[in-house]
């Protein structure tokens, strides 16, 4: 069965100060993308479509395609589009940023037939998460809105130079209940936690969050539309409202439309939010390198 790794590498970056994409990382400099099309290919993907603005398209075909072109992947590119929206809507001229990661992944329902998994772009996830989420894509038993997702716990998963963004879930007998996109998660020397109505509320370490590693079937495509129609018919005037990834999922899940188990994430995760994290990531990348998990050239 054919199966796809979607990078979602369209965010502009604001907080790192740049392409945080296609920041070296490697020994030979490669990106972290790279290493996680590595690790996709070991556990039987064979297409990896990367999600950007058509601004990128140059850089990108230049830093990252051309190295894994002679990997026995193919390679292909969507674009994510502001005035890409559908039943004819127009988006606002006041608008500058994109619409979320819902509306990045629905930039590539034209190319994608096939089940798939989702990840960032500027995050190490580690090999098992790849291993466990392609064997759900390819069991017989699950249908087509038998979805899943990577658990992470939230304290692997925070930076020590400020605030990230997570998908902070209610698990239950190892399925999905809700999913909550919590802003502003900060660690702080008592705890990590967010500002809530005045108050800081604290979360305990041990929380199962989404790092956007999701797997999915094409059916996800008309939920998105659907659930992006809705969605702007009350934030189309909203220069900063995002239709993430979380809210469709959590938007199916209470409609009993779908299901998602969620896959225990073995590994580290590393992640860039902000130029300090560079090093961080590097050096326990080029750990894993020097303990022959990874070779010293992927590609």
């Amino acid at each position: 069965m054919n199966t796809t790794l979607v990078v979602l590498a369209a965010g502009m970056g604001s907080r790192f100060g740049g392409l945080k994409q296609v920041e070296p990382l490697g020994k030979h400099g490669e990106i972290i993308a790279d290493f996680s099309v590595y690790d996709a290919m070991l556990a039987g993907f064979n297409k990896v479509v990367y999600i950007i603005k058509a601004e990128m398209e140059e850089i990108f075909a230049e830093k990252v395609a051309s190295r894994i072109s002679g990997a026995g992947i193919k390679v292909e590119f969507a674009f994510q589009d502001i005035n890409d929206l559908p039943g004819g809507l127009v988006t606002p001229q006041s608008r500058e940023k994109p619409w979320g990661t819902s509306h990045a992944l629905w930039a590539a329902r034209h190319i994608i037939n096939e089940p798939f998994m989702v990840i960032n772009a500027d995050d190490f996830y580690g090999r098992s998460v790849y291993k466990a989420i392609h064997d759900f894509l390819v069991d017989d038993a699950n249908g087509d809105f038998d979805y899943s997702m990577g658990g992470y716990l939230l304290e692997n998963t925070v930076s020590t130079y400020g605030s990230v963004s997570r998908g902070v879930c209610a698990v239950k007998d190892g399925f999905l209940q809700d999913i909550e996109e919590v802003t502003a998660i900060e660690k702080r020397y008592d705890g990590i936690g967010y500002a809530k109505d005045g108050r800081f509320k604290y979360l305990p370490g041990s929380t199962v969050v989404s790092m956007n590693t999701f797997g999915f079937k094409p059916s996800i495509f008309g939920e998105i539309e659907k659930g992006f129609t809705n969605f702007l018919a009350e934030n189309l005037q909203n220069p900063k409202a995002e239709y993430y990834l979380p809210l469709i999922i959590g938007e199916l899940l209470a409609a009993g439309k779908a299901t998602m188990k969620v896959l225990p994430a073995l590994d580290t995760w590393y992640g860039f939010t902000y130029k300090e994290d560079t090093e961080i990531v590097k050096k326990a990348v080029w750990g894993l390198i020097e303990r022959g998990e990874y070779p010293e050239k992927l590609f």
